[in-house]
């Protein structure tokens, strides 16, 4: 029988635990959770996206989506509009606010990861991503 030391679910499970509290802590000054920030950071990279297209790109079923979207909204960091040209679509901009933060919060995430990834040698980083994502895909 495995011992759960060597379980590959729990030893992710507390890694991901892990890396969740620490990003957490850093982003709580803005009023923000991970989820919210990885919304965002889609946006950083192409402001307008539908819903969809975030949801395909940060890998998010619909009703989070809507949640944190929601949210976001409300507390003024984005923008929902109706697409012109397909009105059952949904379009998502940036505000001032949000525009306004992307150099802090990108910040905190370079930090946060460069943190949790303190000791590790360059190659062991670059291995532990390819890994990571392998396994994800």
């Amino acid at each position: 029988m495995i011992s759960y030391r060597d379980n590959i679910v729990f030893i992710l499970a507390k890694a991901h635990q892990r890396a969740q509290a620490s990003l957490k802590a850093r982003l709580q000054p803005f009023s923000l959770t991970p989820m919210q920030c990885l919304f965002m950071e889609a946006l950083w990279e192409e402001d307008g996206l539908s819903v969809g297209e975030i949801g395909r790109r940060i890998a998010l079923d619909t009703a989070t989506l809507a949640g944190i979207l929601d949210r976001l909204v409300t507390a003024g960091w984005v923008r929902r509009e109706v697409d012109s040209q397909d009105g059952r679509v949904a379009r998502v901009y940036l505000t001032e606010k949000g525009t306004g933060a992307i150099g802090t919060l990108a910040e905190t995430m370079e930090q946060t990861n460069d943190d949790l990834l303190k000791g590790f040698s360059q190659e062991e980083r670059l291995l532990l991503k390819r890994l990571l994502k392998d396994f994800r895909d």
